[in-house]
Order: C-alpha cells, then sequence, then structure tokens
C-alpha cells in the first residue's frame, strides 16, 4: 500500500487515470433503476484517492475545462442562435424565465440557510445537474479579492455541496417530469392522447409510408421481383409503376431492371415488360408481399449488385432551412431516397410529415449512391465518417474565447470578467453556428466530440474530486445532512415552475411544456423518461433550442451566484 501511494504522489497523472478507469467502471452500474453516472462516480472515486494526499497543477484541470465548454458551445450553437429566429423565440422566452428560476431558487435557499458562496455554487451544480458550475464558480472565486485561504475553502466545498445535491438532481427531475409534471397537466392518460393527436397533425404513422420518410427503426431494403401480373400488359413505364403501387398504399421505388439479359438503369420513361426483372427499395414490411402486384421474387446478384448507400447530411442551405420533412420529400432529388433520422443538437427529433428542419440539422438518408450523393449536395453538406478533426480551427476557437474571458470590468470594486471558461462556452456557440453556416471547415467528428465532452470534464472533474479529497469529510459536516433537503428543493421548483409556465403563459402544447422544462434543464435522462412515459417522442420537439439556451445560461450562473453571495 506505501508502494502504491508513494507512486501515485511521485506520478499523480497515473492517479487521474486510475479515477478515471474506476468512475467510468462504477458510475452506469444500476441498483434497479438508479445509478450515480459517470461524473459523479469520477468525483467521489477522485475524492477517495485524494485522501492519499496527491499534489496536482490545477493547470492540468484548466485545459481540460477549456476543451469541454468549447465542445458544449459547439454542439449547441447553431440551436442557440435559431431560438432567436421568430419562430424560435417562444421556447426561448420560456428557457429565459425558467432559467432566471434555477438561479433565483437555489440562491434564495442558500441564503435562508446561511451558506457561503462555495456551498451556493455546489447546491446550484448538483441541483441542477450543471457540472460546469464546478469549474465556472471556482474560476470565479479565485478572481475576487479573498484570502489564499478563503479561495481555497470556498472552492473546495463546491463539490461536497454538489455530490449531496445531485443525486436528487438527476433521479428526482426524472421522477417530477415524468410522473408529477404530467399530473399537473391533466394526468398522464390526457398527455398521452394529446401526443398522439400531435403526432397524426403532424403527420405522424403514415407519413412514414411516404416516399422519402422511414420510422427510425425500420429497414431500407432492395428486393428483385419477375414481372407476371397482367396489369402490365404491354408495359408499364417506371413511373406509372411506382404510381400504382402507391395506390395500393405501398410507397416503392424503381432502381433497376433486367430486360433481355441486358442491366438497365431506372428512368421514369422506362418501358417494363412482362418476364422483365425489377429491383424495388422501400421498407421491408412494405415490400415483402409484391409478389402480388408484380410477380414471384427471384435471387440475381448481378442485377442486386449496386452500390447502396447510407449518409449523414448537414443542413447548410438557405432554401431547405425552415422547410417542413413533407417539403423536402416532394422535391423531385429525393425520389428514391428515404430519411431515417433527423438529429438536432444531437438529439433525435421524431421524423414526421411537419417536422420543420434547421440549419445545422443533421439528416441520414439511404438510397442509391449516386442519388443521394445528387441529393446531398441540394440540401446542404455529406458528412462523411472522417477521423480528422480541424484543431486549428478548436485551437483558434478556445484562444479567443479565453481573451474575451479575461477582459474584466469593475463594478463598484468588484471585477467581474466571464473568465476564460466563460469565454469558452461563448467561442464555442459562435464557432459552432458558423460550422453550420459554412460546414466545409471546423468539422470534429462525433467520436472526437465524445472525447473532448466526456473526457474533458470527467478529466477536470477527476482532478477535483483528488484536490479537494482531503478537506471532503471535514466539508460534508460542515454542509451536514440537510444539505440533501434543500437540494430537493432546489431541484423541484423550478421544474414546477417551468410546467406552470409552459401551461398559463405560454400555452405550450403538453409535450412541448415537458420538452421545453427538461430542455431548459438540460437533463436528458428526464427526456428518455418523459418519453416512455407518454409514450412519444414527440417531447423532443422542445427540447433542442431550450437544451442550447439552459447549458449556455446554467454555465454562467457559476459566475453569478457567486456574486450574488458575495
Amino acid at each position: 500500500m506505501h508502494w502504491i501511494t508513494s507512486v501515485l504522489q511521485q506520478y499523480p497523472e497515473l492517479a487521474i487515470f486510475l479515477t478515471l478507469a474506476l468512475g467510468f467502471a462504477i458510475g452506469p452500474l444500476k441498483i434497479k433503476t438508479f445509478s450515480l453516472g459517470t461524473v459523479t462516480a469520477v468525483l467521489l472515486v477522485g475524492v477517495v484517492i485524494g485522501q492519499l494526499k496527491i499534489d496536482i497543477s490545477p493547470t492540468v484541470k484548466s485545459v481540460f475545462f477549456l476543451m469541454f465548454l468549447f465542445a458544449v458551445g459547439y454542439s449547441v450553437g447553431p440551436q442557440f442562435f435559431r431560438g432567436l429566429k421568430k419562430d424560435g423565440l417562444p421556447q426561448m422566452g420560456f428557457a429565459v424565465l425558467m432559467l432566471i428560476s434555477c438561479l433565483v431558487f437555489p440562491w434564495l435557499c442558500a441564503k435562508f440557510m446561511g451558506y457561503n458562496m462555495g456551498q451556493a455554487a455546489g447546491l446550484l451544480a448538483g441541483s441542477q445537474t450543471i457540472s460546469a458550475v464546478i469549474g465556472v464558480a471556482g474560476d470565479t472565486i479565485s478572481g475576487l479579492p479573498l484570502t489564499a485561504a478563503e479561495k481555497t475553502d470556498y472552492t473546495n466545498v463546491i463539490p461536497v455541496c454538489y455530490a449531496v445535491t445531485y443525486l436528487f438532481g438527476t433521479a428526482g427531475s426524472a421522477w417530477l417530469l415524468a410522473s408529477v409534471a404530467p399530473a399537473m397537466l391533466g394526468g398522464i392518460e390526457k398527455v398521452k392522447q394529446a401526443c398522439r393527436e400531435l403526432e397524426a397533425k403532424m403527420g405522424g404513422g403514415n407519413e412514414a409510408d411516404q416516399p422519402g420518410m422511414i420510422s427510425a427503426d425500420a429497414v431500407i431494403v432492395f428486393r428483385a421481383y419477375k414481372v407476371t401480373n397482367d396489369w402490365f400488359g404491354d408495359g408499364k413505364t417506371v413511373k406509372e409503376l411506382e404510381a400504382y403501387l402507391a395506390s395500393k398504399g405501398y410507397r416503392l421505388f424503381v432502381e433497376r431492371l433486367r430486360q433481355q439479359n441486358n442491366l438497365v438503369e431506372a428512368a421514369p420513361d422506362v418501358r417494363i415488360r412482362k418476364n422483365d426483372l425489377v429491383v424495388l427499395s422501400g421498407r421491408r414490411e412494405n415490400i415483402m408481399n409484391e409478389d402480388q402486384w408484380i410477380g414471384p421474387e427471384v435471387q440475381d446478384h448481378e442485377l442486386l449488385n449496386f452500390p447502396a448507400e447510407v449518409l449523414s447530411v448537414l443542413i447548410s442551405k438557405k432554401e431547405i432551412s425552415g422547410i417542413k420533412v413533407s417539403e423536402l420529400r416532394a422535391k423531385p432529388f429525393m425520389h428514391g431516397i428515404f430519411i431515417r433520422s433527423i438529429k438536432r443538437a444531437d438529439i433525435a427529433v421524431p421524423v414526421m410529415g411537419d417536422t420543420v428542419i434547421d440549419r445545422g440539422d443533421t439528416i441520414e438518408l439511404i438510397g442509391l449512391k449516386k442519388e443521394v450523393d445528387k441529393a446531398a449536395v441540394q440540401i446542404g453538406y455529406a458528412d462523411r465518417p472522417t477521423e480528422k478533426t480541424d484543431m486549428m480551427f478548436v485551437g483558434i476557437g478556445i484562444v479567443l474565447g479565453g481573451l474575451l474571458g479575461v477582459l474584466t470590468i469593475h463594478v463598484k470594486g468588484v471585477p467581474i470578467s466571464l473568465s476564460t471558461s466563460g469565454g469558452a462556452l461563448i467561442a464555442g456557440l459562435v464557432f459552432g453556428w458558423l460550422r453550420s453556416q459554412h460546414p466545409t471547415f471546423g468539422r470534429i467528428p462525433a467520436p472526437a466530440l465524445w472525447m473532448m465532452n466526456n473526457v474533458g470534464l470527467n478529466m477536470f472533474i477527476a482532478v477535483v474530486g483528488i484536490t479537494a479529497g482531503p478537506g471532503f469529510v471535514d466539508g460534508f459536516k460542515q454542509v451536514g445532512v440537510s444539505l440533501f433537503l434543500v437540494g430537493a428543493v432546489a431541484t423541484a421548483l423550478p421544474l414546477i415552475t417551468g410546467v406552470l409556465l409552459g401551461k398559463y403563459i405560454f400555452k405550450f402544447h403538453p409535450a412541448l411544456i415537458l420538452g421545453c422544462t427538461a430542455g431548459a434543464r438540460t437533463t436528458t435522462a428526464a427526456l428518455g423518461a418523459i418519453q416512455d412515459a407518454v409514450e412519444s417522442k414527440t417531447p423532443a420537439l422542445g427540447y433542442t433550442v431550450t437544451y442550447a439556451v439552459g447549458n449556455t445560461l446554467l454555465i454562467i450562473w457559476g459566475v453569478v451566484i457567486v456574486l450574488l453571495m458575495r
């Protein structure tokens, strides 16, 4: 044991990676439906390892924290600025009002309990499940005219309070939004019915049968058939066959033919005759019984051996941004192409006819390679898988953001600044938006973005836990068990406020109320619980804009609450 302690003290980088390994192993473990989550697990493991009194340079956590904040801004930037548009303003207004309550209620609780600025910041971070506040509040405290001992005490108590209040902040939010909030909106059955009606209004269900549409869990298949049906008579064109199948309720496309042993590419005016072989594409359930409309299925390897493609496309064309999915699928270039999914700020959005497509969305297309490639040019930018990250873009963004953050103004002798962390977040927002406008540069592949988000944050949290470890027990005694109850109050009141705002002030649809409330609190786990409870994906329609605003303001509140408690 002495040898391990000595090694970890001499090589603190090993202590960090040990903390990450154990935290990522423990975090996902579940007791029934409850789990600590990776961030909390890493923090607690760091606290335990920190009992060995391991010294780590604060620069380490700063580097990874800036990387994390830039990645957060980059992810939500397009939706943040989209919220400034006319159609996004109601959701943005809702988010701002609710987020003010997310600051005010923890602040009032902290004032009532007599907490110091470090305890208040930890209460905010845990009750609102925004881990980044730990770093932002710590940076703000370090810039205040306090003694070194005060700065250390206040900074070290932040993760203690975060750990105590985070548990209800996460599990309690999911329970409140999935169970209590629907009851406030008339009952779970009423909300379910409202969601079904919204789906029907937006073209859900039957819309997935339309050309250019596919439900996220459906499978596109290509099959060959021999033409034997008498309907073909002396011949029908490809266009006529597709219209005929559509009249039977099957949205299918002719992709290729074999005529007199020659392979022929499909075109609208190509004539199909008896004994020809045709390849159809479509959803599996629609294509399985085509032998009754065309003829028996055949296996022809050469006929079926052609390139099909699944391609993610970043929406960047002005003429596509703001239109409905039903309008997109009606475009001539979408013939033969299916939409498998739409992602907005990395959140899956329901693929329905009335779903509006925004600039910065990523849609997944399926079809023949040549057709998908042509459609991608008309829609935006083909986001093909790559391992390369535009590190010049990332580096410049963080530097410019940091330079903005260090600018300081003095109000009554108190220095106020965004700090380098707040600057990195703002830079991420702007650079993420620029990427959506000009997708030829600034590429950060999804795996790299995951690394920046998850490893960046957890590396920071690991260092925080290890550093705060020696004083964690004393800090816990200082805040007391009562903090858990105070945290529950600070968690619940903003969520209840959000539901009431959505119902009585903004008069949103129940699905949007639930989605907007979860988004403003940036609680993805609660969104999943909501969707399971109401048996619908429609709450995600209210999640993305408010999530972008929440991710920004909640982090900035880390600065504000410290100044309010001064």
